[in-house]
């Protein structure tokens, strides 16, 4: 599938999210996080990075005070636009200490990169997914360079809500795959064969 494909496709998943209504969005939030915080993955999880996220994603605040209050160390990500790269950082609060991207994604103001070895969960964004562990990010890789980096032994785990789920994901050599998708009614574990 080309680029211009993609973007179509990114446009149709966009206008999707936000037809839906805000109270919506808030009930299947809650019912994916609840589905991913009973993961044996992310309760044996000392060290998890989670995004956080926007308007129109599943809400990852509750996320974050769930791996808080289970005392796990929380990393968010931290991009360098201008690099192309992306970094994890700790954050002790949502509340202090962050700063809106020029996405309007909010991340960490500084700090020194965590290690990657010793990240054990990571909760990746995306537009769309499919059962093989596919996804349609934003389109612009950060995800995609950070988890092919190596060292990286995370399990990576999606949260979306049940409308995001499509047949099949356009994917390149470039895109990483995902190990477990979670939605607002299922987890789907991806098969590594």
């Amino acid at each position: 599938m080309s680029e211009n494909e993609k973007q179509i496709l990114r446009k149709h998943i966009r206008d999707m999210l936000a037809a839906m209504k805000t109270e919506a969005l808030a009930a299947k939030s809650r019912l994916a996080v609840q589905q991913l915080i009973t993961l044996t993955e992310f309760r044996q999880a000392a060290v998890v990075m989670i995004y956080l996220s926007t308007e129109r994603e599943v809400n990852t605040v509750p996320l974050a005070k769930a791996s808080w209050e289970a005392g796990k160390t929380v990393l968010v990500p931290k991009v360098n636009i201008t690099d192309r790269h992306m970094i994890a950082l700790e954050c002790k609060s949502l509340h202090r200490g962050l700063i809106a991207s020029s996405y309007g994604i909010l991340e960490p103001t500084d700090g020194e990169a965590h290690p990657i070895e010793s990240i054990d969960l990571i909760v990746v964004p995306g537009l769309a997914f499919d059962r093989a562990g596919h996804r349609l990010g934003q389109g612009e890789g950060f995800y995609d360079r950070f988890l092919a980096t190596p060292g990286m032994r995370a399990t990576t785990v999606a949260m979306a809500f049940d409308e995001q789920v499509l047949d099949n994901v356009p994917i390149n050599g470039t895109d990483w795959p995902i190990d477990i998708l979670v939605t607002d009614s299922k987890v789907i574990r991806v098969s590594s064969s």
